[in-house]
């Protein structure tokens, strides 16, 4: 036991005599006072443990940063459109400025705790507005009767109430759609439709096809009307975009193409045109007259594009401009409908700052997968300046429609999930909308929601989904 005891000595007397060596060695090099080492000395094992923790830290915040640099989704929107409106105003007893108030902050706090920052909301539907217009009548969709004023202006409360919760909020708008059903007499009579319907000089402004009322899309007049209409909002909102969806032309069919809508214009135009042509000499040149019919459609939806675009930037030119055309890109570029064109919108400024296509199908769709179109639009908007989000099919979560090649995937939730991951893993793709709200509150009792008319099992299915939004929000 003292031999023990000695060499416990021994060794601290050692340690001492070393410590003191490399002071005074530390104390010459480094300038240090040799308290000044000891302190350093003692303080070593504390700064490892802090380094320790610094170092993970460290790693944590890099891990976080590569993590929001990979998700790329800046964009995440929702549509809330004229439906959603329609039963808020079925579901209260007094439509007025305080329920209305009520009803939006409840949707802009439930999508804000799903991780949404963007609002695209319906502000003229059918040739009817959400706002005081002097182009277009109040909508029936909130006052209950197209022209009737709902005493309050949705879109001015929408707007402001928005940015007050960091909500960005754009007004889509139908541009030729006046009314599903076609008659002209169910219209308000300050319809500028029923106005120019009712006069011989301006009754082709406005055409019926199919059982439904359109502006005619080849009339100066219908652009500037739409244009002005498009600008009132600009001017007198403070909107952060201004959307349109894929209601452009109808489809036609090959027996009719070159006879209904307004094929008539169109022969006239090419009549006219071979008529001041006639005394020129020919060129090799391709003349205006030999324009096809599906080209000119498309120049009709081209002016006005470009003349919403100049428009709106002309205004304000942080207002963006965004069109959410048909996924399918064979049936944008088909000459029976829609006329959208697409190759001139993504390869030359002046049209639209983004596209958000309705990609609504899953990865097993026959006609169009998910991944494959998602891929097209991809390649198609690779050196585009245009932003390019996607339009996604939350509606037909759970939908047992036949005749659907996708029916399976539609019934699990995890669909949405794996479109989304598809999405973040292209550069290219900066965000995303949900179509639409009421699908996200399919148990909303309060409002009355079509789809709180679900069977359990979707509804089930439904939240779900929101569960996921929620917890990666």
């Amino acid at each position: 036991m003292k031999k023990f005891i000695e060499n416990i000595i021994i060794i601290m007397v050692l340690t001492v005599a070393i410590l003191f060596s490399y002071a005074v060695m530390e104390k010459k090099i480094s300038g240090k006072s040799s308290s000044e080492f000891i302190n350093f000395l003692f303080n070593t094992q504390e700064k490892a443990s802090d380094n320790k923790n610094t170092d993970k830290t460290s790693i944590e915040d890099s891990i976080e940063q590569e993590r929001k640099q990979s998700d790329t989704m800046d964009y995440k929107a929702v549509w809330l459109s004229y439906l959603e409106f329609n039963s808020y105003r079925k579901s209260v007893k007094n439509n007025n400025e305080k329920n209305f108030r009520k009803f939006y902050k409840y949707i802009l706090q439930r999508i804000k705790l799903l991780g949404f920052n963007r609002i695209i909301v319906q502000v003229r539907p059918f040739g009817d507005a959400l706002y005081e217009s002097q182009y277009f009548p109040w909508a029936a969709c909130i006052s209950g009767k197209q022209g009737k004023n709902p005493g309050y202006d949705p879109l001015k409360i929408m707007t402001e109430m928005s940015h007050q919760e960091n909500i960005a909020i754009e007004a889509w708008i139908n541009p030729y759609r006046i009314s599903s059903g076609d008659s002209i007499q169910s219209l308000s009579k300050t319809n500028p439709a029923k106005i120019w319907f009712s006069s011989q000089n301006t009754k082709r402004n406005v055409l019926s096809y199919n059982g439904s009322l359109y502006y005619n899309p080849s009339s100066e007049s219908v652009r500037n009307l739409i244009i002005k209409g498009t600008e009132e909002i600009v001017q007198n909102y403070d909107v952060d975009g201004i959307h349109m969806d894929d209601y452009f032309y109808p489809a036609f069919t090959e027996e009719n193409v070159t006879t209904a809508f307004d094929a008539p214009e169109y022969k006239q135009q090419i009549k006219s045109d071979m008529s001041s042509t006639d005394s020129q000499s020919s060129s090799s040149n391709k003349s205006s007259n030999e324009i096809s019919l599906a080209d000119w459609r498309r120049d009709n939806v081209n002016r006005l594009v470009s003349g919403i675009y100049k428009a709106i930037k002309e205004n304000n030119s942080q207002v963006t401009f965004g069109i959410s055309p048909a996924g399918n890109l064979d049936n944008l570029r088909n000459d029976l409908e829609y006329y959208v064109d697409i190759d001139t919108w993504v390869s030359q400024n002046g049209y639209v700052d983004y596209l958000m296509p309705q990609i609504y199908w899953g990865f097993t769709n026959e006609t169009a997968p998910f991944d494959k179109v998602t891929d097209e639009w991809v390649a198609l908007m690779k050196d585009s300046s245009q932003k390019l989000y996607i339009g996604l099919q939350l509606y037909r979560m759970g939908s047992t429609e036949p005749g659907q090649s996708d029916k399976k995937e539609l019934q699990k939730a995890s669909l949405l999930k794996k479109e989304l991951s598809y999405l973040k893993k292209q550069k290219k793709i900066e965000g995303y909308c949900l179509f639409s709200y009421q699908y996200l509150d399919c148990q909303n009792k309060k409002y009355h929601f079509d789809a709180e008319q679900f069977s359990t099992k979707r509804k089930k299915l439904l939240n779900q989904i929101v569960k996921s939004l929620k917890s990666n929000s």
